[in-house]
Parts: C-alpha cells; structure tokens; sequence
C-alpha cells in the first residue's frame, strides 16, 4: 500500500513537471529575445533535469517503500512540482497581463496611423514638461508643423494615399529630433515637437532640417489607378518658447499656432517665431 502511495506520488509529480512545460515554453515564445528569455529557457532546461531526477528515483526505489518514513521524498518530490507549475504558471499570466497593460498605454497615447504620440498624450507631457521648465529655470520649445496643400494629396490620389504621406512624414520627421524631444499628431496634418532643454537659436536650426528633409524627400504614392506617382511636399513651421506671454500651456500653443498663421501667410515652406519677426535662414522659399 504504502509502496504504491509512493510511486503514484513520484508519477504524479513526474506529470506536473511536464505539464509545467507548457507555460515556460509560451513564454520563451512571448517574450522578447533577451537575457530574460535566455533565463526561461534555463528554466526549461532544469525542469527537464527535474524530471530525470523523478524517473531515475522511480526506477531505483520502485518497491523500496515499506514504512510512512519513505513517504517523504514522494511527497518532497510531488509538492515541489506543483510550486514549479504555479511558478510557471503564474508568471506566464503576469507576463500577459502586463503586455496587456502595455498595449492598452500604448494605444491610449499613440496615433493608429502614425504610431507617434497623439494629442492626448502630447497635452500630459506638455503639461510636465511645462511644469519641469519653470521649476529649474530651463528652456522649452514648441513647434507646430503643418503639411503645404496636403488636401490637394487627398483629392488627387485619394485619402489612402493621403494617410500614406502621412505615415512618411511623421517616420521622416522622426528621424530628424533627438531622444529628448516629444513627437505627437496634433490632428489632420498637423503635427507637434515638444523640445526641452531648447533655445530659439537651437529649435530654429531643429525645425530648419526638419522642413529641407520634407521639400527635399520624394513621396511615392499611388494613384486611384493604382500607378505610382513621385511627389514633392512641404511644410510650414511655428515656433513658440516659454517665457513672457507663453508661459503656460494655452498660451504656448497658440503662440506657436500663430507663429504657424504667419508662415502660411508669407508664402508657406518656412519656418517663423512671430515674436522675433523673423524667419529661419532660407525662409524666403515658397512652396514647389
């Protein structure tokens, strides 16, 4: 009896061990490749060892089992594979759980069609920044930018082709700022930078590379037909500092919107801080 009790033990402890693979191998399957998969597959590894262990246990004290004493390994052996599956287990659905949460933040502060930041988020973070600016006495820039005649994208190509240009400018802008600086959609064609740490001088020469990068690349789009079409855009740019008359949130924005209205107004592809009345080198460029 007592002999039986024993082996049932190890057997089963032997199944859980197996069943316990089950959730390492989903999560060496989820998670990225990195030192934290590489110690799951370590994991794997000695639950494998484990479950020689069991086996040859088995095998060498199959009918050694005569008193409650022997019961004690089986039992060692059967409790410690079922905290090897809660382990396991557990961290699997923790693992999801937050990759869920991850998910749910990054849809709730990122555009579906750019990926960048959108105007949610951009609100929080200019709100921080804002905040972190005045209390250490640092420098803040806000540039709105603004595609030149996009609608003229959209009714000759269509508004997939539209949201194409969309998603190469927002990777082309991108590309141009630096780690520090908050890339969100504004809304339509309208896009914001938040540059801390960043005088006029600075953001001047930012939003300068941005705007050459735009009038300098070449979209490909297709065409209601389905041909590729090699067009040229630009962009208009609106800068805004925080200091006097721009120092809160409201006043920063429309400041740089207003910045942007007078780069429209003087012919568009160019980039304007209103309050200095003056433009960035080259901004007496009009459209292409």
């Amino acid at each position: 009896m007592i002999s039986s009790v024993a082996i049932g033990l190890v057997v089963a402890g032997t199944l859980i061990l197996l069943w316990a693979l089950v959730p390492v191998r989903r999560l060496i399957a989820t998670l990225p490749p990195g030192p934290v998969r590489a110690r799951w597959r370590v994991m794997a590894g000695m639950i494998l060892l484990f479950l020689g262990g069991y086996l040859a246990y088995l095998f060498s004290f199959f009918d050694r089992h005569s008193t409650l004493l022997d019961l004690i390994v089986p039992v060692v052996f059967f409790g410690g594979s079922w905290f090897v599956l809660l382990s396991t287990t557990l961290s699997l659905q923790t693992a999801l759980d937050v990759m869920k949460v991850s998910a749910l933040e990054r849809d709730a502060s990122t555009d579906s069609l750019t990926g960048i930041f959108n105007r949610r988020y951009l609100d929080r973070r200019l709100t921080d920044e804002i905040a972190a600016a005045r209390r250490y006495e640092l420098p803040l820039a806000l540039m709105m930018l603004d595609l030149d005649h996009f609608k003229r994208v959209n009714d000759s190509f269509g508004h997939q082709a539209g949201d194409k240009v969309l998603v190469e400018v927002a990777r082309e802008v991108f590309r141009q700022l630096r780690e520090t600086d908050v890339f969100a959609r504004y809304g339509g064609e309208e896009f914001m930078i938040v540059a801390p740490h960043t005088v006029l001088p600075d953001v001047i020469t930012l939003a300068e590379r941005i705007r050459r990068n735009i009038e300098q690349h070449v979209f490909r789009v297709p065409d209601q037909s389905g041909e590729i079409s090699r067009i040229h855009l630009t962009i208009s740019i609106g800068l805004a500092t925080l200091g006097p008359g721009s120092d809160d949130k409201q006043s920063l924005i429309r400041f740089a919107d207003a910045s942007l209205m007078s780069a429209k107004a003087a012919g568009r592809n160019r980039v304007m801080h209103a309050s200095l009345a003056r433009t960035a080198p080259d901004a007496d460029r009009t459209t292409t």
